[in-house]
């Protein structure tokens, strides 16, 4: 989410069409099929679902069919003031959250950012439903990690995966370094001490490889997902944001423990250049990427946004199951 070049049709046609889910907007109760977003994330609470997404107010679009979707209120009446004051560009545009439910309560990590900058955070907050109807306010802690020009990373893009053991660990980056993962304390709220980070995956190395390093380093949106034994993270390669123009494509690596190495098919190591090629393009979108993945009542699915062909690269939900092939790869059809 890097998001260097942004083109009007990514712009002004992906990003607004976020926006209206704004906290008592005009469009809110509006019913939509085919939402247009960017970097989907998605709960289910009950027998409705809940997205989520970028925008100003952090979108919330509810389904309980997975096909009519219905514009709710936002998660921010008005943007975070500590990132305001703290982070320099901000103006509270909100990127690429993530959603996950742990002890109790529902926990949304959102990244406050500007374009091309890594002058960033990573913020949290908390609430115990997603049921739009209860008046209990969520509860923002502030910042999990920052970033500064001096570091060789990115602090946005957050996804939240639980181990083996019960412990946090937030996988984050964009660009610069690459993906990095970190431990969380119990209650999310900030990184353990010590903090330690893993780099897991980059397309910028040294010494020795059969594959060529990127000089962009263009990789970003993490995901971690948990199957069968392995820890699965999906990372979105090249770039996006430039309409019918991206080319971003989806691609995955697995480990048998949270802090990697994580290997594609072939064993490359995702720090080494590899990852698997999941999904980039079809006939309906092009470069689709920022993915998420999830099991709802025994089945998996995967989610992105892509760039609509039909309309002028709009950037559309992207949602299909995904199902594994006899090697244990996940596999998802265009």
């Amino acid at each position: 989410m890097k998001r260097t070049l942004l083109t009007i049709a990514c712009g002004a046609a992906a990003f607004c069409s976020v926006c209206t889910a704004q906290a008592d907007g005009p469009d809110k109760g509006r019913v939509v099929t085919e939402p247009m977003v960017h970097d989907p994330v998605m709960a289910k609470e009950g027998d409705t679902y809940y997205l989520y997404a970028t925008g100003h107010h952090l979108s919330a679009l509810t389904t309980q069919d997975l096909s009519s979707w219905t514009i709710g209120r936002g998660v921010f009446r008005r943007p975070p003031q500590w990132a305001l004051d703290s982070v320099r560009g901000y103006k509270g545009h909100t990127w690429a959250p993530d959603i996950i439910y742990h002890k109790g309560r529902y926990h949304l990590f959102y990244s406050c950012s500007t374009f091309g900058k890594n002058t960033s955070a990573i913020g949290h907050a908390s609430r115990t439903t997603l049921d739009p109807a209860s008046d209990e306010p969520w509860k923002d802690t502030g910042a999990v990690i920052v970033s500064h020009e001096r570091d060789n990373y990115n602090a946005i893009d957050p996804n939240i995966v639980i181990d083996d053991e019960g412990h946090p660990w937030m996988t984050f980056g964009s660009f610069w370094g690459g993906i990095q993962l970190v431990r969380l304390t119990d209650d999310m709220t900030s990184t353990l001490k010590p903090e330690r980070l893993y780099t897991i995956c980059t397309r910028k190395f040294d010494g020795p490889s059969s594959l060529p390093p990127h000089a962009a380093n263009a990789v970003e949106a993490p995901f971690i997902f948990r199957h069968a034994g392995y820890y699965y993270l999906f990372v979105s390669y090249d770039f996006c944001c430039r309409g019918l123009k991206s080319d971003y494509k989806v691609v995955v690596g697995r480990s048998e423990k949270v802090t990697g190495p994580y290997v594609d098919k072939k064993g490359r190591e995702l720090t080494r250049g590899g990852g698997s090629p999941v999904v980039s393009s079809s006939e309906e979108f092009v470069a689709i990427g920022h993915s998420a993945a999830y099991t709802f009542d025994g089945k998996d699915y995967f989610i992105a946004h892509g760039y609509s062909r039909s309309e002028d690269g709009a950037s559309k939900l992207f949602l299909r199951e995904m199902t594994w092939d006899a090697d244990g790869w996940p596999v998802v059809r265009p």
